[in-house]
């Protein structure tokens, strides 16, 4: 793995909980972190919801915009992000996003520079997933989208959010040409089956994760974990997921000739 970028759409998809449930229960190898970079445009949604606010906002992507002007940006990266493990072990952790959306029109060089950062990041062993929300994959921020191994669209199967989807991909498909594999996350709350999303989409579905507004409430708003939380239908459900996106980043690191993660790759970016 190297580097997911995560976007949805209308219909309010879910797409930071889908992130969260994939940083909490991604398989890591010995030695491997899982960063969660929140880069949506409208703004952050963990340390309000998941953190409950037990975290400050005197930490995240927006005290970097400083950092890339003064040209320390790697320094400053490793100093935002903030452990979410009980065990304080720093295997999983997040960048916390923007507190005010106004501040997005000032962050154009710094999505180019995390970028960058991004691509390189699999030779510290670490692995991101960035969250873009509904806008970032598109616009300023589109480049984090376009230096991913793959773009992950977060939808529900109702006619709204595929109507929204759809269009959406479409100008991914036109966006990204061949350089990063594209793949959709269901999220089952509507009444539309796998095979006929499929058909609409005209793209294969690469993973489904149950609609569980309680477990996921745990992870959007900070909810007090029910029994066997780690267990739950989504969270293992968010751990299948892992494997069908490995194999969409090999067959792209494959098909490009890069190296395969954990070798080192792109290490000349950083």
């Amino acid at each position: 793995m190297a580097v997911i970028a995560l976007t949805g759409g209308l219909g309010s998809p879910g797409v930071t909980t889908t992130a969260l449930a994939l940083l909490m229960t991604w398989p890591l190898e010995s030695g491997r972190r899982m960063i969660l970079a929140e880069c949506d445009p409208d703004g952050g949604a963990v340390l309000p919801g998941a953190l409950q606010g037990t975290v400050d906002n005197n930490r995240g992507v927006r005290h970097l915009a400083v950092a890339v002007r003064q040209g320390q940006l790697v320094e400053s990266f490793w100093r935002q992000l903030v452990d979410l493990t009980d065990e304080g072990t720093g295997e999983r952790t997040v960048l916390p996003g923007l507190w005010d959306p106004t501040h997005a029109s000032t962050m154009g060089t710094v999505w180019e520079e995390l970028a960058k950062l991004f691509a390189g990041i699999d030779q510290h062993r670490h692995d991101v997933l960035v969250d873009l929300g509904r806008r970032g994959a598109f616009g300023p921020s589109a480049v984090l989208a376009q230096r991913a191994d793959v773009v992950v669209m977060v939808a529900r199967n109702t006619l709204r959010s595929l109507q929204s989807a759809q269009v959406r991909l479409t100008a991914l498909r036109e966006q990204l040409g061949s350089a990063t594999e594209i793949a959709v996350l269901l999220i089952d709350a509507g009444p539309f089956p796998r095979q006929e999303v499929e058909r609409q989409l005209n793209h294969r579905v690469a993973a489904v994760l149950p609609w569980r507004p309680e477990q996921a409430a745990v992870l959007s708003d900070g909810a007090d974990q029910p029994r066997r939380f780690a267990s739950c239908d989504l969270m293992r459900a968010a751990r299948t997921a892992a494997a069908p996106l490995q194999q969409l980043i090999a067959a792209r690191r494959g098909r490009l000739g890069l190296p395969a993660t954990g070798q080192g790759a792109m290490s000349g970016a950083w």
